[in-house]
């Protein structure tokens, strides 16, 4: 017979961590910090493995595409399979295709004398992967987060993944250096597998059952109506679609070249993007505690800012005015991606997120293989000055007009919670858990 102390229920140890960041989010966290580790790392060991191999900068630039092509092709598709079936074992499935992916690339590199068509082959595998896990993921973290918590929610995620990006570029800096690009892959298919296993324990009793839909081409249209009918959503999109654009063109091409010919080589350049990077997590530490009561107008204002990297290489300024406009440019950023997400997580519904947010990515990233491109050739045309003042412009012209939208001056931060029903009485606990995204801040933070 248990005695009267041993039945007595006991009490909660106390955790370091807040109450609100629950089980789900400790896990996603934790996952994408691993796998940001890895992919930056490897996204540099991709480059040198083509170089070692023999292949000119035009070949690394085809390795780029093969990576970025498959999530314009792909992203859709992704959003709707992951509004289709639990986003958990979307997000597991692609990391191990990630995982294997990664693994086959590390394994020709180690061997020798890789053939370019099969890394660009393994490499759109990767990105293929990253299609599908990308609306799954943010699909995850806004049908879990609490409406009172979330804005803290996103920062402190936000903050983490961007400053593994930072520890994983160093990072994997050092190890190519060290004992070459082959190992480095290896190590980022190993952070695949580790963050796989830890999604595959996700607690997803809280999220209700989907009811059939109609197929996948009528999940699509669901989800471009919930798009086409928010003024505030497709403008930004819209919007992004040339940002991302141009700044990817700015930062790819342009920032190089200037570095090289203007700045005293490509250190300077480095130390300017590790600026950016450490904004970022400026940004992040301000918006968990900072709660604008107009959501998209504040985030709106804080895209201006990205226009100042190029204005400044158009100068082009010292090496210190560069890293100031970086760095204030990354938290300028950050603080439009938490308010942002806030935003998506508070007006859409939660049946449809992942098909909504691959609207989103999509239309961010869709002319940015196109404005990379055409970078060469609009230097060779107007010059590398004037080139980068428009794209200085393009930044600034597409973001007065979104502040012309009368939703994006207008939408509040709703004070109450978005609530999600849990599927039994035994889950009402976990309903409060809140998960986060695993999304990579490919898309200028978004």
């Amino acid at each position: 017979m248990s005695s009267p102390r041993s039945a007595a229920p006991r009490t909660p140890v106390n955790r370091r961590r807040p109450e609100w960041a629950g089980r789900n989010y400790s896990l996603l966290t934790g996952a994408a910090i691993i796998t940001n580790l890895g992919s930056h790392g490897a996204h540099i060991a991709a480059a040198f493995a083509v170089m070692e191999a023999g292949g000119s900068v035009g070949d690394v630039g085809l390795i780029a595409a093969a990576r970025t092509l498959p999530l314009v092709l792909f992203l859709l598709i992704g959003g709707a399979i992951a509004d289709r079936l639990p986003r958990h074992r979307v997000m597991v499935a692609a990391n191990v295709l990630n995982c294997l992916s990664q693994a086959a690339f590390a394994v020709l590199v180690l061997a020798g004398e890789p053939q370019l068509w099969q890394m660009m082959l393994l490499t759109a595998l990767c990105g293929t992967g990253t299609a599908f896990f990308n609306p799954a993921a943010e699909g995850m973290l806004l049908s879990t987060v609490s409406g009172e918590h979330s804005n803290r929610a996103f920062a402190l995620f936000r903050m983490a993944i961007n400053g593994a990006g930072i520890g994983g570029a160093a990072l994997g800096g050092a190890m190519i250096a060290a004992v070459g690009p082959g190992w480095v892959l290896a190590a980022d298919a190993a952070a695949f597998a580790f963050a796989g296993a830890l999604r595959a324990f996700l607690d997803v009793s809280h999220v209700p059952d989907r009811a059939p839909g109609g197929g996948l081409l009528s999940d699509l249209r669901e989800g471009w109506v919930e798009v086409r009918t928010r003024p505030w959503l497709w403008s930004i999109v819209l919007q992004f679609s040339v940002v991302v654009a141009v700044v990817g063109a700015a930062d790819a091409v342009y920032g190089p070249l200037v570095a090289r010919d203007q700045l005293g080589g490509p250190a300077p350049w480095g130390v300017a993007l590790a600026f950016f990077g450490v904004g970022t997590i400026a940004g992040a530490v301000l918006m968990m505690a900072w709660k604008p009561r107009r959501l998209l107008l504040v985030g709106t204002l804080c895209v201006f800012p990205l226009a100042l990297p190029s204005a400044g290489l158009a100068v082009p300024l010292p090496v210190w005015g560069l890293c100031v406009v970086m760095f204030v440019s990354g938290a300028a950023i950050e603080v439009f991606g938490v308010n942002w997400m806030t935003a998506m997580h508070q007006e859409i519904p939660e049946e449809k997120f992942s098909r909504v947010t691959a609207y989103d990515w999509f239309g961010s990233v869709s002319m940015l293989p196109l404005a990379t491109a055409l970078a060469g050739p609009a230097e060779s045309a107007f010059g590398r000055t004037s080139s980068l003042w428009g794209c200085a412009v393009l930044v600034v012209v597409p973001t007065a007009l979104v502040l012309l939208v009368p939703d994006v001056r207008r939408m509040t931060r709703r004070t109450h919670s978005k609530t999600i029903v849990p599927v039994t009485a035994t889950s009402t606990a976990a309903a409060a858990e809140p998960a986060p995204p695993a999304v990579p801040a490919d898309a200028v933070g978004r």
